[in-house]
């Protein structure tokens, strides 16, 4: 996070409109789109920046769907730590973690045909709902979080759990989502307002002086990177681009686009928050070991699983925020973990596909054959019949086409085309 903020330049992260006085100050921080690491630092540096400046007043204009349990969790915590007064603004919607950060705020507004609630937490892979383990822990946190606010925790919890039922509002079968209107009749409002202007109005701070806060380039970047989607296409291209230009050509181009690939996806989780040196460690000591077993202890054994343990482990650390009291972090655990081994289980395929492909789009890569390659050709040996030798499916995709024979006078030799007379002798004049 320290990085971060060494990064944050004061001239492109606010926009000020003076009014007809500053004796009071307005921070207005929009929250929009996917709750990610990225806007949890946004949050963060922006309520710092405003209690530096000694502003009067924090509005939160909140248009989500909602996003990941354990950033949400900080940002709360954040809102509720600040001793400046924090009004939500639902400008449309606020779902999920969202629907968290508004209760978490002193006053609420709401836009017409706004609607906040719907919060039960999901696996981000799949959709399904969470084990009830996590629905208890965040049902808990919604509830604690309307009780430190002064409003009824029965509502919060209905908007986690389906079980709960607020009567006239929903159902068994439905989660509590709230309209403008019956968020003002229990209290979930404090009022409505048509847009930013209006609702300075209703809060009486028309005359004050209002900076917008907006994100940082490199806040920016740290959205794009720390996206599941993009983290998951980064790990794929470092470890699949490493591994196949040590198959075929040793450690070049192909290699540093991957080592590139894995810095650029640490960078930006550490800039988050999320990733340590210790990650990356893990990483490359697993990649290490998985290196040792396929280029020199050919097989499956202690340094394989152990290479891979330090490689899954290192990627969901450098995924998720080491708070493993807290109660998001076993489900955003499992649900980096689940997303993770697809993703590795992607990169296996994309492995098999670059090392087949590339010797033959570049044929310069074809020789000398390397890993692999390399350690089947004595498999194969032409013992006699009429059959030529053929080295088997899986080495010919890797690019392992040579074959070792033995001619009449029991001399060995590696060859590309194999006799079609493993008896015949063997020209001397015949290159390998």
């Amino acid at each position: 996070m320290a990085m971060l903020a060494s990064f944050s330049s004061p001239d492109i992260t606010a926009q000020t409109s003076p009014a007809d006085n500053g004796d009071e100050t307005v921070v207005i921080i929009p929250i929009r789109g996917a709750i990610d690491p990225g806007m949890g630092h946004f949050l963060e540096r922006a309520i710092g920046e405003a209690e530096a400046a000694g502003a009067s007043t924090i509005i939160l204009d909140i248009n989500t769907p909602g996003g990941r349990l354990d950033t949400v969790l900080e940002m709360r915590d954040d809102i509720l730590a600040t001793d400046i007064p924090v009004v939500a603004f639902v400008n449309r919607e606020a779902f999920s973690a969202g629907a968290l950060i508004t209760i978490a705020s002193d006053t609420i507004y709401m836009a017409p045909g706004a609607v906040y609630g719907a919060a039960t937490p999901v696996m981000g892979g799949t959709g399904a709902t969470a084990d009830e383990k996590t629905i208890s822990a965040v049902r808990s946190t919604f509830r604690a979080t309307a009780e430190e606010q002064g409003r009824d925790p029965v509502i919060a919890e209905a908007m986690v759990d389906p079980s709960v039922v607020v009567d006239g509002l929903d159902s068994s079968t439905s989660l509590l989502s709230l309209t403008a209107n019956q968020a003002l009749e229990v209290g979930y409002a404090d009022g409505v307002a048509g847009n930013r202007d209006a609702l300075l109005e209703e809060l009486g701070l028309g005359a004050a002086t209002v900076d917008v806060v907006s994100m940082t380039f490199w806040e920016r970047a740290v959205t794009w990177i720390t996206n599941p989607i993009v983290a998951s296409l980064l790990i794929l291209l470092g470890i699949a681009l490493i591994v196949v230009d040590g198959f075929v050509g040793g450690f070049g181009v192909v290699a540093m686009a991957g080592v590139a690939s894995l810095a650029l996806f640490f960078w930006g989780h550490q800039l988050a928050g999320l990733a340590g040196w210790e990650d990356a460690i893990l990483v490359v000591v697993g990649l290490i070991l998985i290196g040792i077993e396929v280029f020199v202890v050919p097989g499956f054994g202690v340094p394989g699983i152990l290479g891979g343990i330090s490689l899954v482990g290192g990627l969901v650390f450098a995924m998720t925020r080491r708070s493993f009291g807290d109660e998001g972090f076993t489900a955003e655990a499992g649900e980096v973990l689940r997303t993770l081994l697809i993703t590795l289980a992607l990169t296996v395929v994309a492995i098999v596909l670059f090392s087949w492909a590339l010797p033959r789009l570049v044929p310069a890569l074809a020789r000398p054959a390397r890993g692999p390659q390399r350690m089947t050709l004595s498999a194969t040996v032409a013992s006699g019949g009429k059959t030529a030798s053929r080295p088997g499916f899986l080495t010919r995709l890797m690019g392992g086409g040579e074959v070792l024979e033995r001619d009449v006078d029991g001399h060995t030799a590696l060859t590309r085309t194999p006799r079609s007379d493993p008896h015949a002798p063997r020209d001397p004049g015949q290159g390998s």
